[in-house]
Protein backbone atom coordinates (compact mmCIF):
# COMPACT_ATOMS: atom_id res chain seq x y z
CA UNK A 1 0.00 0.00 0.00
CA UNK A 2 1.34 3.93 -1.27
CA UNK A 3 1.86 5.46 2.74
CA UNK A 4 1.57 8.79 0.81
CA UNK A 5 -1.28 7.72 -1.41
CA UNK A 6 -3.37 5.07 0.04
CA UNK A 7 -6.09 6.28 -2.39
CA UNK A 8 -4.83 4.06 -4.89
CA UNK A 9 -5.74 0.67 -3.56
CA UNK A 10 -9.02 2.24 -3.15
CA UNK A 11 -12.22 1.41 -5.15
CA UNK A 12 -12.45 4.44 -7.54
CA UNK A 13 -15.12 6.63 -6.12
CA UNK A 14 -14.05 5.95 -2.91
CA UNK A 15 -11.08 6.93 -3.59
CA UNK A 16 -11.75 10.29 -4.53
CA UNK A 17 -14.29 10.76 -2.46
CA UNK A 18 -11.50 9.54 0.61
CA UNK A 19 -9.40 12.39 -1.03
CA UNK A 20 -11.63 15.34 -0.89
CA UNK A 21 -12.69 13.84 2.43
CA UNK A 22 -8.93 14.48 3.39
CA UNK A 23 -8.10 17.64 1.86
CA UNK A 24 -11.40 19.52 3.46
CA UNK A 25 -10.49 18.21 6.73
CA UNK A 26 -6.76 19.60 6.62
CA UNK A 27 -7.99 22.53 5.35
CA UNK A 28 -11.25 23.19 7.66
CA UNK A 29 -11.03 21.45 10.66
CA UNK A 30 -6.97 19.84 11.57
CA UNK A 31 -6.90 18.96 14.78
CA UNK A 32 -4.51 16.14 16.09
CA UNK A 33 -4.78 12.34 14.55
CA UNK A 34 -3.48 10.51 17.28
CA UNK A 35 -2.90 6.63 17.78
CA UNK A 36 -3.34 6.12 14.24
CA UNK A 37 -0.32 3.18 14.76
CA UNK A 38 -3.46 1.30 16.62
CA UNK A 39 -5.12 0.77 13.47
CA UNK A 40 -4.48 -3.14 11.54
CA UNK A 41 -2.96 -2.58 8.52
CA UNK A 42 -4.28 -5.88 7.11
CA UNK A 43 -7.51 -8.07 7.85
CA UNK A 44 -11.30 -7.08 8.35
CA UNK A 45 -11.91 -4.93 11.41
CA UNK A 46 -14.85 -2.71 13.20
CA UNK A 47 -14.36 0.85 14.33
CA UNK A 48 -16.51 2.43 17.09
CA UNK A 49 -16.52 6.01 17.77
CA UNK A 50 -19.01 8.71 19.27
CA UNK A 51 -20.99 10.46 17.27
CA UNK A 52 -21.88 13.93 17.64
CA UNK A 53 -21.87 15.32 14.33
CA UNK A 54 -22.76 14.88 11.01
CA UNK A 55 -18.89 15.52 10.10
CA UNK A 56 -18.21 12.48 12.33
CA UNK A 57 -18.57 10.24 9.42
CA UNK A 58 -15.90 11.95 7.49
CA UNK A 59 -13.56 12.79 9.82
CA UNK A 60 -12.77 9.26 10.89
CA UNK A 61 -13.03 7.77 7.36
CA UNK A 62 -10.68 10.44 6.02
CA UNK A 63 -7.85 9.39 9.01
CA UNK A 64 -7.97 5.71 7.93
CA UNK A 65 -5.42 4.47 4.80
CA UNK A 66 -7.38 1.66 4.75
CA UNK A 67 -11.05 1.64 2.41
CA UNK A 68 -14.00 1.58 5.07
CA UNK A 69 -17.67 0.37 4.54
CA UNK A 70 -20.07 2.93 6.43
CA UNK A 71 -23.68 2.25 7.58
CA UNK A 72 -26.64 4.88 6.91
CA UNK A 73 -30.25 5.07 7.63
CA UNK A 74 -32.31 3.30 4.81
CA UNK A 75 -34.49 6.96 4.31
CA UNK A 76 -31.01 8.15 2.66
CA UNK A 77 -31.31 6.47 -0.48
CA UNK A 78 -33.21 8.95 -2.07
CA UNK A 79 -33.62 9.19 -5.84
CA UNK A 80 -30.53 10.56 -8.39
CA UNK A 81 -27.34 11.43 -7.24
CA UNK A 82 -27.25 10.35 -3.36
CA UNK A 83 -28.23 6.94 -4.32
CA UNK A 84 -25.58 6.60 -6.59
CA UNK A 85 -22.67 8.12 -4.17
CA UNK A 86 -23.93 6.20 -1.45
CA UNK A 87 -24.09 2.92 -3.34
CA UNK A 88 -20.61 3.47 -5.22
CA UNK A 89 -18.90 4.37 -2.01
CA UNK A 90 -20.25 0.80 -0.88
CA UNK A 91 -22.43 2.52 1.74
CA UNK A 92 -24.38 -0.22 4.09
CA UNK A 93 -27.94 0.62 4.33
CA UNK A 94 -29.98 -0.55 7.98
CA UNK A 95 -33.07 0.63 9.55
CA UNK A 96 -32.06 2.77 12.17
CA UNK A 97 -31.98 0.69 15.46
CA UNK A 98 -29.78 -1.68 13.19
CA UNK A 99 -29.71 -4.31 15.74
CA UNK A 100 -32.37 -6.67 13.50
CA UNK A 101 -31.34 -5.72 10.19
CA UNK A 102 -30.24 -9.39 8.79
CA UNK A 103 -29.75 -8.20 5.25
CA UNK A 104 -27.15 -5.47 6.67
CA UNK A 105 -25.31 -8.32 9.19
CA UNK A 106 -24.54 -10.29 5.91
CA UNK A 107 -23.48 -7.43 3.95
CA UNK A 108 -20.80 -6.52 6.83
CA UNK A 109 -19.65 -10.42 7.18
CA UNK A 110 -19.39 -10.07 2.98
CA UNK A 111 -17.33 -6.61 3.68
CA UNK A 112 -15.10 -8.40 6.86
CA UNK A 113 -14.53 -11.05 4.24
CA UNK A 114 -12.75 -9.05 1.61
CA UNK A 115 -10.67 -7.25 4.28
CA UNK A 116 -12.75 -4.13 4.61
CA UNK A 117 -12.82 -1.30 7.60
CA UNK A 118 -16.54 -0.98 8.92
CA UNK A 119 -17.30 1.73 11.06
CA UNK A 120 -20.04 2.20 13.68
CA UNK A 121 -21.67 4.85 15.94
CA UNK A 122 -22.66 2.55 19.40
CA UNK A 123 -25.17 5.69 20.43
CA UNK A 124 -27.15 5.51 16.91
CA UNK A 125 -27.46 8.55 16.85
CA UNK A 126 -26.03 12.16 16.91
CA UNK A 127 -25.53 13.34 20.60
CA UNK A 128 -27.74 16.23 21.07
CA UNK A 129 -25.23 18.15 23.76
CA UNK A 130 -22.00 16.53 22.60
CA UNK A 131 -21.93 14.14 25.52
CA UNK A 132 -21.20 10.34 25.31
CA UNK A 133 -24.97 8.92 25.15
CA UNK A 134 -25.55 5.09 26.16
CA UNK A 135 -24.60 2.83 23.36
CA UNK A 136 -27.35 0.26 21.73
CA UNK A 137 -27.12 -3.05 21.17
CA UNK A 138 -26.29 -3.21 17.19
CA UNK A 139 -22.62 -2.60 17.57
CA UNK A 140 -22.26 -5.76 20.03
CA UNK A 141 -24.69 -7.62 17.78
CA UNK A 142 -22.22 -7.02 14.72
CA UNK A 143 -18.62 -7.40 16.84
CA UNK A 144 -20.07 -10.91 18.75
CA UNK A 145 -21.05 -12.20 15.37
CA UNK A 146 -18.10 -11.62 13.19
CA UNK A 147 -15.22 -11.93 16.32
CA UNK A 148 -13.21 -9.26 14.87
CA UNK A 149 -11.10 -6.62 16.63
CA UNK A 150 -12.64 -3.24 17.44
CA UNK A 151 -10.90 -0.23 17.60
CA UNK A 152 -12.33 2.25 19.42
CA UNK A 153 -11.88 5.96 18.25
CA UNK A 154 -13.17 9.15 20.18
CA UNK A 155 -13.89 12.64 18.32
CA UNK A 156 -13.28 15.71 20.01
CA UNK A 157 -14.62 19.18 18.60
CA UNK A 158 -17.13 18.07 15.80
CA UNK A 159 -20.42 19.07 18.29
CA UNK A 160 -18.44 22.36 18.76
CA UNK A 161 -17.95 22.25 14.58
CA UNK A 162 -21.10 21.40 13.41
CA UNK A 163 -23.47 19.87 16.26
CA UNK A 164 -26.93 18.61 16.15
CA UNK A 165 -29.00 21.88 15.41
CA UNK A 166 -25.86 23.56 13.78
CA UNK A 167 -27.03 25.16 10.60
CA UNK A 168 -23.98 25.15 9.02
CA UNK A 169 -20.36 24.49 10.00
CA UNK A 170 -17.98 26.58 12.13
CA UNK A 171 -15.11 26.09 9.57
CA UNK A 172 -11.69 26.54 11.41
CA UNK A 173 -12.92 24.73 14.53
CA UNK A 174 -10.55 21.67 15.15
CA UNK A 175 -11.65 18.45 15.07
CA UNK A 176 -9.60 15.76 17.01
CA UNK A 177 -9.36 12.14 16.69
CA UNK A 178 -7.66 9.56 18.96
CA UNK A 179 -7.57 5.91 17.92
CA UNK A 180 -7.22 2.96 21.03
CA UNK A 181 -5.79 -0.13 21.13
CA UNK A 182 -7.78 -2.82 19.29
CA UNK A 183 -10.37 -4.75 21.58
CA UNK A 184 -9.77 -8.26 21.01
CA UNK A 185 -13.35 -10.74 20.95
CA UNK A 186 -11.99 -12.41 24.58
CA UNK A 187 -12.75 -8.83 26.08
CA UNK A 188 -16.20 -7.33 24.35
CA UNK A 189 -17.79 -10.64 24.39
CA UNK A 190 -19.98 -12.01 26.88
CA UNK A 191 -21.70 -14.96 25.16
CA UNK A 192 -23.10 -16.63 28.54
CA UNK A 193 -25.01 -13.36 28.88
CA UNK A 194 -27.52 -14.93 27.13
CA UNK A 195 -29.91 -12.18 26.10
CA UNK A 196 -28.13 -9.44 27.27
CA UNK A 197 -24.99 -10.57 25.53
CA UNK A 198 -25.16 -7.46 22.52
CA UNK A 199 -26.28 -4.93 25.14
CA UNK A 200 -23.21 -5.78 27.39
CA UNK A 201 -20.79 -6.23 23.93
CA UNK A 202 -21.81 -2.14 23.26
CA UNK A 203 -21.25 -1.14 26.94
CA UNK A 204 -17.77 -2.57 26.94
CA UNK A 205 -16.79 -1.24 23.90
CA UNK A 206 -17.79 2.31 24.49
CA UNK A 207 -16.20 2.35 27.94
CA UNK A 208 -13.18 1.94 25.96
CA UNK A 209 -14.22 4.89 24.05
CA UNK A 210 -15.01 6.99 26.53
CA UNK A 211 -11.44 6.22 28.25
CA UNK A 212 -9.51 7.64 25.04
CA UNK A 213 -8.56 10.97 26.11
CA UNK A 214 -7.62 14.58 23.81
CA UNK A 215 -4.18 15.04 23.53
CA UNK A 216 -3.18 18.34 25.39
CA UNK A 217 -1.55 20.17 22.52
CA UNK A 218 -5.81 20.07 21.21
CA UNK A 219 -7.62 23.14 21.38
CA UNK A 220 -10.77 22.09 21.77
Amino acid sequence: MSHAFPQVEMEPVYGVSHYLSNTAYELLFRGDVVGIEHVPRTGGFLVAANHASHLDPFIVGSQLPRQVTFFARKTLWTPGLPSWWLNAVGVIPVDRDGGSDVAALKRVLTALKQQKVIIMFPEGTRSPDGQLQPPKPGVGLFACKTQVPVVPARIFGSFEAFGKGGKIPKFGTPITVVYGAPIAPVDYDAPEAGKERYQIASDRIMARIAALAAPRTSVL
